[in-house]
């Protein structure tokens, strides 16, 4: 066996200890959610920041893992410069934040209440269950967190003339 081999089978052994590589069932081998059937990783340098329809026209959006847009696991991040905020909005699907940078300031409700907002520093994570009406702001200077989810990803404003996909409010 070569080392490569060596490794392999390892890695294999470590994943499902119960199971050797002869004994793998062929179940096992399509188990995988799309995207994730091979060891990858994103570096910091390799992330594309991209303007979100949803989003104010200053804030970005990341694609870290999977497909947002399809059912399944994914994981994005959210960049959002000092002094925006995000109405009132909610998300169908379950959804845990992890603050990478930044304050994170976030209330719970139907209206921006800048007294209802927590703020959640570096490392931490928050978990918000779908259905949830919320609302952040970058209150002390920009901020990002990463979402994991299971998708397709929603994001729904309570009010209309907040979602910058309907166009500048009149």
């Amino acid at each position: 066996m070569s080392h490569t081999d060596t490794s392999d089978a390892q890695h294999r052994s470590a994943q499902r200890p119960s199971a050797t590589i002869d004994e793998e069932p062929a179940e096992k081998a399509s188990a995988h959610q799309p995207g994730q059937s091979t060891f990858r990783w994103v570096l910091p340098e390799d992330i594309v920041w991209q303007p979100f329809d949803a989003f104010p026209p200053t804030v970005r959006l990341a694609i870290i893992v999977g497909h947002p847009a399809e059912p399944g696991p994914y994981v994005i991040r959210v960049k959002v410069p000092s002094g925006v905020r995000l109405m009132p909005h909610w998300h169908p699907e379950d959804r845990i934040y992890t603050v990478m940078s930044g304050v994170f300031y976030i209330g719970l409700g139907e209206s921006f209440d800048e007294a209802s907002l927590k703020a959640y520093p570096p490392g931490s994570v928050i978990v918000l269950p779908g259905n949830t009406f919320h609302f952040h702001c970058a209150q002390s200077g920009e901020y990002v967190t990463q979402v994991t989810a299971i998708g397709p990803l929603g994001l729904e404003y309570l009010d209309a003339r907040d979602d910058p996909r309907q166009g500048p409010r009149p």
